[in-house]
């Protein structure tokens, strides 16, 4: 036994492989792994902060097509009461559901179109935009009577219209059957709906612009700030996947007016127009406006050649 504690407290052997005695190499061990963790807490400080700010809810919230009644009715209040907060606005969020039997078109009448940009006015209040900037979902390009080249129209046009020997060609969302925004889109978040209408769940949006790279027609928007509109300004008539007021550094584009068609209203721009150039209307229908301009005009289709197969067509009264 003396040997044994002679051996004990030399510390040779009784010591080796003891997990209550510390080697070396665990303390260096240990002080590599505290100091990694510092390192990792350290960089990630600026994430941590801008996660604190944001609407954990609606970071963390399912894809709508996932979503429940009860989820919806949820989210929905949540959204109303937070633009009551922050606009001073009373609001109400709705989900309008596709119709059966309903696929939407749009036509424009490049003849009678005048230019005036009344639809751009009509889209900028309908959909909430920034009134400082005069962001709209429609372009109006003012382009050469002889021809349809858009590349060599111009957008700041300023100057009483309608122009002789101009022509006047409003482009937004064509709603395409093969829509090359919903292809490259890496979280699913925008897709087309059964009634045509190409919609985006902002909630899930990255904000990557893979989709606004994709568009031939560049109709697809980056929200770079908080919309600043006066609290009397606010349409209070808004739609969940349309015109509520978009998150900061999200896509967003035209809708066709999604939250009053379902409703059976017509788009907002169309209702503006004091030339009557636009037709909107069911495609499936044979009897509708629009299915009789598709078959009696000379219809022109923007970048045919893309493939796209959009909804929106355009024609030539002459």
């Amino acid at each position: 036994m003396a040997e044994d504690k002679k051996q004990s407290d030399s510390g040779t052997p009784a010591s080796c492989g003891s997990p209550k005695s510390p080697t070396r190499r665990r303390l260096l061990k240990a002080a590599g792994v505290t100091a990694w963790f510092g390192a990792l807490g350290y960089s990630l400080w600026p994430l941590q902060g801008f996660l604190s700010k944001m609407d954990r809810d609606a970071f963390l919230r399912k894809h709508y097509k996932e979503l429940t009644p009860a989820d919806k009715r949820r989210i929905f209040a949540a959204l109303e009461k937070k633009t009551e907060r922050e606009y001073g606005a009373k609001v109400h969020i709705s989900d309008p559901q596709p119709l059966p039997g309903v696929k939407y078109g749009y036509a424009l009448n490049l003849t009678t179109c005048i230019g005036c940009r009344k639809c751009v006015e009509a889209c900028r209040e309908e959909n909430n935009h920034d009134r400082t900037n005069m962001q709209s979902y429609i372009r109006v390009f003012e382009i050469a009577n002889m021809g349809l080249d858009i590349t060599k129209g111009t957008l700041d046009y300023d100057h009483p219209v309608p122009v002789r020997g101009r022509r006047y060609f409003p482009v937004q969302c064509q709603h395409c059957d093969n829509p090359p925004c919903v292809n490259v889109c890496p979280t699913k978040a925008t897709w087309k709906e059964p009634d045509g209408i190409v919609v985006i769940d902002y909630n899930w949006c990255i904000g990557c612009r893979y989709c606004a790279a994709a568009c031939p027609y560049q109709a697809r928007f980056f929200n770079w700030r908080k919309a600043r509109v006066p609290a009397d300004k606010v349409n209070p008539d808004q739609g969940f996947l349309s015109n509520r007021m978009r998150p900061v550094g999200v896509m967003e584009k035209c809708h066709f007016c999604m939250h009053r068609v379902r409703k059976g209203k017509l788009p907002a721009c169309l209702e503006a127009c004091p030339a009557g150039a636009r037709v909107f209307g069911n495609l499936l229908d044979p009897s509708s406006e629009i299915r009789w301009v598709i078959g009696n005009k000379r219809v022109y289709i923007l970048k045919e050649d893309q493939a796209t197969r959009p909804s929106f067509f355009y024609y030539l009264a002459e």
